[in-house]
């Protein structure tokens, strides 16, 4: 369940290390009280849901540390995992007066909560808020027609290299250490993402580590050896 921050509000969009990241940086410096009047400062527990699929789209988010999944339920009761985000990227973006996918925190997760009322005041305030939204929404859906291609044309092998290589570029887009990938989502998330079951997905990891092509520090690490071969397999190529 989420938990309201104790910490002082005041400070909190000075001292956010995502906001250069998300669409926050579209406020000026020297405004930045007018955001904190507007937002709730969040943190949720692992396994914690944030959002729920079909309940009403009331409020927007800003992850600003952790890991989040989102996820749709099939009508047979399993799950497809449709992504997951990092700090200073956002949730809860609804063309219905519902959310479209439910989300639970993998890792201790901080959000900064806005009203979509107070949202759309800041929009009107702040354009380039609004703009830098947009195109975080652009890159979203680059990244679900990506996992469309994953899903319908490429082998165990192909789909794992291909998320390592997703994985390690988005944290280089949102500033993080992309080399080795943070693998904080647990091996069944995994499964659920790529459309394989936990086990294929082990041997996929298995196959990528006797091809030398990269190096599992712990279960929530791995170290890209040859990322051009990897790219290599996800275009067919091994």
């Amino acid at each position: 369940m989420a938990q309201i921050c104790p910490e002082d509000e005041s400070r909190l969009c000075v001292d956010c290390s995502a906001r250069p990241l998300s669409m926050c940086a579209g406020v000026p410096d020297a405004e930045l009280m007018v955001l904190e009047r507007a937002i709730t400062d969040l943190h949720v527990e692992p396994r914690g849901a944030i959002v729920d699929e079909g309940e009403p789209a009331l409020h927007m988010f800003n992850v600003t540390a952790g890991t989040v999944k989102i996820y749709k339920l099939l009508p047979d009761g399993r799950r497809q995992i449709i992504g997951f985000l990092m700090a200073g990227d956002f949730l809860g973006l609804a063309v219905r007066q519902s959310y479209a996918y439910s989300a639970e925190a993998v890792t201790q997760v901080r959000l900064c909560r806005f009203p979509r009322k107070k949202l759309e005041e800041l929009f009107e305030r702040y354009p380039m808020m609004e703009k830098r939204l947009l195109g975080l929404a652009a890159t979203e859906l680059a990244v679900a027609q990506d996992l469309m291609l994953l899903l319908g044309r490429k082998t165990a092998k192909e789909r794992l290299a291909s998320f390592l290589l997703m994985l390690s570029d988005r944290a280089k887009r949102l500033g993080h250490t992309s080399n080795p990938v943070a693998l904080p989502m647990s091996r069944t998330d995994i499964a659920d993402y790529l459309g394989l079951t936990t086990e294929t997905v082990s041997r996929a990891f298995t196959q990528l580590k006797n091809m030398k092509m990269i190096r599992l520090e712990t279960t929530s690490q791995a170290l890209l050896l040859d990322p051009d071969a990897l790219r290599a397999i996800t275009e067919g190529g091994a």
